[in-house]
């Protein structure tokens, strides 16, 4: 966590109040405030629940708006930040996360905005997918802060992310703007779960390099009989081992990423790609195929001084990009 003050986001400078901040995800469901210099207080959090219908993981939200409600900093939060797993549906205010099987089109957003009146605080409230929340927190505390256009990635059991443009987040019109895991990178490629073929997730995450090694013979499989998990973490350890397979793997995750980061570049001119994300802990086998990929891809001269540079924030991104994201994308308080 960053303990030196930073400037607020660009958008509501002049906020000196809190942020309600609230990240949603798989595993669990946390909170804080956040305030303008980047520190957070009154953090929270309780585990997603399990085997509950879509009311059952509401009460888990409820509790930590609950908890964040006992801040002496309540009263003066002036606006609320929701970071969710997706797909999400911010023109809507709905979520239907790939991980929480019991919200589809769950109106996530009116349900917390009815939680915080319910204590008191009648704040305007944004909701934002996980990939655009980190990318509003690597611009504000992050990796991809001081550049004005951006890529950031995450690259984990999925491929998601989000666009700063001259400054500006630019989520779109539904909250999906740069969600990089479904551009085609081969357009005869195997199809994707989204329905379409060649996908960066279908090549990149860390289901797809997991699968894609054991499909072409690896096992977990360590050296003196030690055995990994199968995993991208797994594999990611056998290339670091030199393991032809696992190297390959990351290699050709590497190749798919960098081609999509080119291809972004190209359209929106960008001049940074920030990833983070569990296979992103791979460091340079995930790191050094994209970099000398890119520069085969990445060819045109505003596009081949892309940077590609590991995110900054990691475990604290979700809060801080929940928090980021509404200070960018909701005007300031008068």
């Amino acid at each position: 966590m960053p303990t030196a003050p930073f400037p607020a986001p660009r958008a509501a400078a002049r906020a000196s109040g809190p942020t309600v901040a609230i990240d949603i995800g798989g595993t669990k469901i946390a909170g804080a405030l956040v305030h303008p210099d980047g520190t957070m207080t009154a953090t929270t959090r309780r585990p997603t629940p399990r085997g509950v219908d879509a009311d059952g993981v509401m009460a888990a939200v409820a509790e930590v708006v609950a908890d964040l409600s006992e801040s002496p900093l309540w009263a003066s939060a002036v606006r609320c930040g929701i970071g969710s797993a997706g797909p999400v549906d911010a023109s809507r205010g709905t979520v239907s996360p790939v991980n929480i099987g019991a919200w589809r089109e769950f109106p996530v957003q009116e349900r917390v905005v009815a939680e915080l009146a319910a204590r008191g605080a009648d704040l305007p409230t944004v909701l934002a997918g996980d990939g655009v929340a980190m990318t509003a927190a690597e611009h504000w505390l992050g990796a991809a802060r001081g550049h004005a256009n951006a890529l950031c990635m995450v690259v984990s059991t999925g491929v998601g992310g989000g666009l700063i443009l001259n400054n500006q987040l630019h989520p779109g019109p539904t909250g999906n703007a740069g969600h990089i895991g479904h551009i085609s990178v081969a357009f005869d490629g195997e199809p994707c779960v989204c329905g379409g073929h060649g996908c960066v997730e279908s090549i990149a995450s860390g289901t797809a390099i997991a699968r894609w090694a054991r499909e072409q013979g690896w096992t977990p499989s360590g050296t003196a009989g030690s055995v990994r998990d199968a995993t991208a973490a797994g594999v990611a350890a056998a290339a670091a081992e030199g393991d032809p397979i696992a190297l390959a793997a990351f290699d050709r995750a590497g190749r798919a990423l960098a081609a999509a980061i080119a291809a972004t570049g190209t359209l929106v001119e960008t001049d940074i790609a920030v990833i983070g994300g569990g296979v992103a802990s791979a460091g340079d086998t995930l790191f050094a195929p994209i970099r000398r990929h890119l520069a085969a891809y990445a060819t045109l001269s505003f596009v081949k001084d892309i940077q590609v540079v590991p995110a900054m924030l990691g475990t604290h991104a979700g809060l801080i990009g929940a928090a980021a994201a509404a200070t960018m994308l909701l005007p300031s308080p008068s």
